[in-house]
Parts: structure tokens; C-alpha cells; sequence
């Protein structure tokens, strides 16, 4: 199958013809080869009970032709208490390569019961794997914790962990050196109330010297307005710069949520959000609905069973991806739509 261009919310197929299965996904370069991996929801339709079916991985040598590399970090069938039992809400992985050890090590958010959320984390010395679970259970500096991005400083290699603290602040905090835990130094930003307005699905990048980080609003699987703030350091202060996505009048991000950015190496200043739409048959007219149902449930107020998102089927297994090259305004990240775009057309 030869692809010669990416078309954003269109079903995205491998070198085999199946559907990719790579969401919440990032993207890693390794030696002239791009590694996109992701949560394979391609077993997740609505009544399986099933929530994942591992971490599944692709390789490109273009960023257009990807080859399914399976699943690195597969499920764990025969084990209801394994985070990586199918039935288990594990999901956004991300990896980091220690370029000083060549390992490298895997971050999985796990919510359980009760709206407790933990982290397993998993190394590897391929980033293929095989990967094996060395920490689980772990409440990173004793809180619940919710949706991630990992980051390392190229200068000195120390990692950063950016998180939701579940339905309350966003956290950055320092990373041990061997990347597996917290030191116990963090810095809290954008406290909320609560949902929709907490801050969920971080993503860090750097350019010219500042950091960014784009968020989204907390509405399950339903899009709402992203929101991007600025700072000169990992741990801020953070000054937020509003909704990247100015031109969508819907205030969905164009129906999806950002998961990742990646900065292409063989570009000069081509920086690409990734994004899943988890929920592609839903309408933005219906989506629109969510931040404000939201905001009534968790304000404890009675909603109306019969609205058009309580109609909703959530079939993850067709999610679809909306990838999106950055352009910027000074120092505000613009994302504009494009039903198609090439990376050749990037300096």
C-alpha cells in the first residue's frame, strides 16, 4: 500500500492493510527509523469488557508507510490482577530511551476501582522488548495518578513526569535516575475544581528555548477545547496561551485529543501533534454537548438521561488519528486543519 501524504481523521491502514492500533501513542527515532506505539484497541468493542489488548508497535522509514512490529508488551490473559489483564483500564504508554544504560523503560497508567489510578512501569533492552513489569501498584509521590507525559532534558539527561493528579491539578515531577520512580520533588500547576475543567492528556515539547505543554479538559472519551501554556522551565511558572486550535468553531480540537508531540529530526522547525478521535461517528454538534454535561454531573447535578451523548456508543476500536503539523505565531503553537498534508513540504 503506498501512501504519499497524511490525511488527518481518515482510517489509517499498515504495510498488511489492517487498521493501526497505536493510541495515546507517541513517536521514538531510532537510528533512521520511526517507532510510532500505542494502546491496541482492536479487540475493545462495546460489551467485550475488553479494554485493551496490549501495547502494540509500528516501524516507518517516512512517517506514511508503517510496518506492524506487533505487540511489544502484550496482555496477560490468565491473570485478573495483572495490570496488563485485558479487563484492566491500562492505557497511554510512553517510553523513554536511556541513551546512558540503552534501555529502555515504559510508563502505563492503570485506573482501578474506586477512581484510584496507579502507573506500572516496564523495561526493555529493545525497544521491541521483550518488556518486564519492575514496578506496579505505584501512586507516583503517594497521589492518584492520572493521565502522563515523560520527558528528558537532551543537556544532562534528567527525566521529567507531567500528570494529572486525578480530577485536580497538573504535577511535574523530577524522575530518579534510572527513570522506574519520583525523587519526591514536584511543582503543582493549573489547579481546578474539577471536571471538565482539570487539565488531563499533558503533552511537553520544547522549542527555542521554551517548554509548551498542550492539555485538554477531562470528558471520558468525548473531545473539548484544548488549552497550551508556555514557561522557560519544566516546573514553570506556567502561563497559559488558550485554545491552539483558534479555527475550530466547535471547540473540540477537530474531535480529538492531543496525546503526543514529536519533533521531526530531519526538519528544521516541523513539530506534529498527534491525536487520537477516539469517537469518529460522533458528530461535533454532539460533542460540543460534553464539557457542560460534565460540568453539571460533577457539580451534582441531575442531567437529563436522555441527551444526545447518553446515546453514544463507545467503540474505541475504530478510533481514528489526527496528526497535525504545528505552526507558530510567535511563540503561540497554531494547529490549522489540513485534509491533507506532506512532510516534504516542511523545511
Amino acid at each position: 500500500m503506498t501512501n504519499t501524504s497524511i490525511r488527518p481523521g481518515q482510517i489509517w491502514l499498515d504495510t498488511n492493510g489492517n487498521r493501526i492500533h497505536a493510541h495515546g501513542g507517541s513517536i521514538l527515532h531510532l537510528d533512521g527509523t520511526f517507532y510510532w506505539y500505542g494502546e491496541n484497541k482492536e479487540r475493545s468493542k462495546p460489551g467485550s469488557g475488553i479494554w485493551h489488548w496490549g501495547v502494540r508497535c509500528y516501524s516507518s522509514p517516512d512517517l506514511y508507510h508503517w510496518t506492524d512490529e506487533g505487540l511489544i508488551i502484550p496482555p496477560v490473559e490468565d491473570d485478573p490482577e495483572s495490570p496488563l489483564h485485558p479487563a484492566q483500564m491500562t492505557d497511554r504508554p510512553h517510553i523513554i530511551h536511556d541513551t546512558r544504560t540503552g534501555r529502555y523503560v515504559c510508563w502505563l497508567k492503570v485506573m482501578g476501582a474506586g477512581g484510584l489510578q496507579t502507573s506500572t512501569v516496564l523495561v526493555a533492552d529493545r525497544v521491541l522488548g521483550p518488556y518486564e513489569i519492575v514496578r506496579t501498584g505505584l501512586r507516583p509521590l503517594g497521589m492518584s495518578a492520572g493521565d502522563f507525559d515523560l520527558t528528558v532534558e537532551p543537556g544532562d539527561g534528567k527525566g521529567y513526569y507531567f500528570f494529572e493528579r486525578v480530577h485536580s491539578e497538573l504535577i511535574c515531577a523530577d524522575l530518579t535516575d534510572d527513570y522506574t520512580g519520583t525523587t519526591g520533588y514536584y511543582s503543582t500547576h493549573f489547579p481546578r475544581h474539577r471536571p471538565p475543567d482539570v487539565r488531563e492528556a499533558p503533552a511537553h515539547f520544547t522549542r527555542n528555548g521554551l517548554h509548551y505543554l498542550f492539555t485538554s479538559g477531562t470528558t471520558a472519551y468525548f473531545p473539548n477545547r484544548s488549552e497550551v501554556a508556555v514557561a522557560r522551565t519544566y516546573h514553570g511558572p506556567w502561563t497559559v496561551l488558550g485554545d491552539p486550535h483558534p479555527a475550530d468553531p466547535t471547540g473540540t480540537s477537530f474531535r480529538s485529543q492531543i496525546s503526543s508531540v514529536f519533533r521531526h529530526p530531519a526538519k528544521e522547525d516541523l513539530y506534529i501533534a498527534l491525536a487520537d478521535r477516539w469517537l469518529p461517528d460522533v458528530p461535533a454538534h454532539v460533542a460540543k454537548q460534553a464539557p457542560d454535561l460534565f460540568r453539571r454531573m460533577f457539580a451534582g447535578e441531575l442531567v437529563d438521561p436522555d441527551n444526545d451523548l447518553a446515546a453514544v456508543v463507545e467503540d474505541t476500536s475504530v478510533a481514528d488519528y489526527v496528526w497535525l503539523p504545528i505552526r507558530f505565531e510567535g511563540d503561540m503553537p497554531i494547529l490549522d486543519w489540513h485534509d491533507e498534508w506532506r512532510v516534504e513540504d516542511y523545511r
